[in-house]
């Protein structure tokens, strides 16, 4: 793997819980490793809904920044609340590897309980949630929690690597959280 590896990373800005009929800003920046920010991506998505993975694929699969990536690194598994990124299926169509990244492990029991309260096709999306592995991967700090499609686990790992300065989250996927929050407060808040 090249050192200097372009990677996009993604996440959301603060939105509205529970208003269902609003949007959420995602922020998708293009970063060449470790930290050279090198674009931007804006785009929406649905507050709970259904339309992260479409949303993602658009943005980059229209962009000028498409033929360079080598993978695309996602702020957990879901955007704007449970608006679930398949990311099985993202990875064979922009035909690189997807990687999540999270600072806590899932909590699947609460998971299942909020999805069985509030959607029809709870069971639809827990077992998107389920299908795809999660790996516990050390840091100088705490552990992360990683899943990944289109790539192998050390690969995956290779990746956050060389895209982590500080901390354990990679830098794209912190950049973007900072602009996010920026774009939709008027000052960054918070940390990925």
């Amino acid at each position: 793997m090249k050192e200097q590896i372009r990677v996009c990373g993604i996440d959301d800005a603060p939105f509205d819980f529970g208003n269902r009929a609003a949007k959420a800003t995602v922020i998708g920046t293009i970063t060449r490793a470790p930290s050279y920010l090198e674009g931007v991506l804006k785009f929406e998505v649905s507050v709970d809904g259904d339309d992260a993975t479409e949303k993602i694929q658009g943005a980059l699969s229209t962009s000028r920044f498409l033929e360079q990536l080598r993978a695309v690194l996602i702020d957990g598994i879901a955007l704007a609340g449970f608006n679930i990124v398949d990311i099985e299926a993202l990875s064979n169509n922009l035909k690189v590897p997807v990687i999540t990244v999270t600072r806590e492990k899932p909590d699947m029991e609460s998971i299942r309980n909020a999805l069985s309260k509030y959607f029809d096709d709870w069971k639809e999306r827990l077992e998107k949630l389920q299908m795809i592995p999660l790996v516990e991967l050390s840091t100088a700090h705490n552990p992360i929690y990683v899943s990944y499609a289109g790539t192998t686990e050390d690969i995956a790992e290779k990746v956050i690597r060389a895209t982590t300065i500080r901390g354990a989250i990679p830098e794209p996927i912190r950049m973007a959280h900072i602009i996010a929050s920026g774009l939709v407060r008027g000052e960054s808040k918070g940390k990925a």
